[in-house]
């Protein structure tokens, strides 16, 4: 039986995004101490840590500090290096383990995995140089979407592939590394469920959301999904076999697609917290990140029961413009909540903050949602 690690604990966060950021307030707000180990001297985690490491992920004594220093170690991004977390595993228990972790960080072994679970992926062929263009080409019906197998995130890596023409250019313009050629799919829309596994392999799922996205980016999370019952349930049970596959302790995210004739597909997993689970922090009893320091600390599950419909929606820098977007309209709307990051600088397509708008029913916050979003930007 694995340790319970209790309030006045020492908790290691890999990565300082924001993610990192809700995980370390929540955790501080239960009791427990926040070592971050992020290269970046203003990163969002590090503001708000006991302690800030400022050192590279592969640095063996700042690894030695930091696995050292903290009772239990977790991540909020999947691109750490396998390496990195069996090294720390070697101070302290690492969740999740490098094992589950290593299986997002590349689309074709992730793809492979869910065909080993028996679920299905998008329909895909790998190509590693030109002379797999003619069979990816047998596999995959056009308009496809190519995607590097490695580092992609929010439509980077992405890029649309209409004719067999395409294929050459795209694949030059990702600089010829090895990829995935995926069918473009007719959705009727796309879905994600956030979930959490303890150290004995039990597991809660949070409500299901529906994902709309902006060129690549989630726009907005929707809760509940407008989706038939039965589907939900389907992507929940994918989910957690998904996780017990990956003997998974922590907060994971599976996305699916959705397609018009019923079908459910898997388009990726996440092993951490999610953006489409921004909206537990006020619309569940608990929320994702206080969750995940549940898991990664032996606790007991928190309830994860919907409260209110809810309606996520993502602030990106294009909301700043030349100055600051106007709070006014969003603070004086009582249904909504505001959580920034902290991040130093806005850019186009980063991701600055959000806000969950509230409502007896999902439509009205989300007229309510869009409304804001519509007003926010400067004039």
């Amino acid at each position: 039986m694995s340790e319970v690690l209790l309030p006045g604990s020492t908790v290691g966060m890999l990565g300082g995004g924001q993610l990192g950021r809700m995980f370390a307030l929540s955790a501080r707000i239960l009791g427990y101490k926040i070592v971050v180990l992020e290269p970046d001297p203003h990163s969002p985690a590090g503001q708000v840590a006991d302690v800030h490491i400022k050192a590279a992920y592969d640095d063996e004594l700042a690894l030695k500090e930091f696995g050292t220093s903290c009772d239990v170690v977790t991540t909020e991004f999947e691109n750490i290096p396998a390496h990195v977390l069996n090294l720390l595993s070697d101070y302290c228990p690492v969740r999740p383990r490098a094992f589950a972790v290593e299986k997002a960080q590349d689309r074709m072994v992730e793809k492979a995995f869910i065909k080993e679970c028996g679920l299905l992926p998008v329909p895909y062929a790998e190509i590693h140089s030109e002379a797999d263009f003619k069979q990816a080409l047998q596999e995959v019906q056009l308009p496809a979407i190519l995607k590097t197998s490695r580092l992609g995130y929010d439509g980077k890596g992405q890029v649309l592939v209409q004719s067999k023409d395409d294929l050459a250019t795209a694949f030059a313009s990702v600089d010829k590394v090895a990829c995935v050629l995926e069918q473009r799919i007719d959705l009727q829309l796309e879905i994600s469920v956030v979930l959490a596994r303890n150290v004995s392999g039990e597991s809660q799922c949070f409500p299901v959301g529906e994902n709309i996205h902006q060129e690549g980016i989630l726009y907005q999370s929707i809760v509940p999904a407008r989706v038939d019952k039965g589907i939900a349930e389907a992507a929940q049970v994918a989910a957690q076999r998904i996780a017990d596959k990956l003997d998974y302790v922590g907060v994971m995210a599976v996305e699916f697609f959705v397609t018009k004739q019923g079908g459910l597909l898997v388009n990726e997993m996440a092993p951490r917290t999610h953006n489409s689970g921004h909206y537990t922090q006020d619309a569940c009893v608990t929320s994702q990140f206080e969750q995940q320091v549940r898991m990664v600390c032996n606790l007991p599950f928190g309830d994860t029961r919907l409260l209110s419909p809810v309606v996520m929606t993502n602030l990106l820098g294009d909301v700043w413009g030349d100055s600051q977007p106007n709070w006014d309209l969003l603070l004086s709307d009582p249904s909504s909540k505001l959580h920034l990051y902290g991040k130093q600088e806005a850019r186009i397509g980063r991701k600055m903050g959000h806000f969950n708008t509230l409502s007896d029913d999902v439509m009205a916050a989300k007229q309510i949602a869009d409304k804001i979003m519509q007003g926010l930007t400067p004039c």
